[in-house]
């Protein structure tokens, strides 16, 4: 994993400022959505999980999404956001990997809810779940 990080972060415009932030994501999007013409999120599968090592108590976990989803409303630059959908497969029998599942999927729904597009990869091909068609 090292490894492969290291090979993104070299392949990587000098032109990107990077913040590599593994808990304080809404704070990191209100600092600097005034000074960036564009951010992008990759990912919030990764966050969710941050989190979900962080503390189990939902209402902790729910706080956080709510302060997310609040700075994304207050973000003053458009902001992309990269997440998995991880509810289309099997239940997982282990309680920490259905926990994770939920939370993921309450995440993922309280950013499609506040989100202006909604675009689904699948196999590469983007299909448009909201909004209008993706120009690539």
């Amino acid at each position: 994993m090292t490894q492969r990080v290291a090979r993104h972060q070299k392949a990587r415009s000098q032109s990107w400022t990077t913040v590599e932030e593994p808990l304080h994501l809404a704070e990191v999007i209100l600092e600097n959505s005034p000074k960036a013409d564009v951010i992008l999120v990759d990912c919030l599968t990764l966050w969710a999980s941050n989190l979900l090592m962080e503390t189990s108590a939902e209402k902790k976990l729910e706080g956080k999404i709510a302060l997310m989803i609040d700075a994304l409303e207050k973000a003053t630059c458009p902001i992309v956001l990269v997440s998995n959908e991880v509810g289309t497969g099997i239940v997982p029998e282990n309680q920490l990997a259905r926990h994770f599942r939920d939370i993921t999927g309450w995440l993922n729904q309280a950013v499609a809810k506040c989100a202006s597009q909604v675009v689904w990869m699948v196999a590469g091909i983007p299909v448009t779940v909201k909004g209008g068609p993706l120009n690539l």
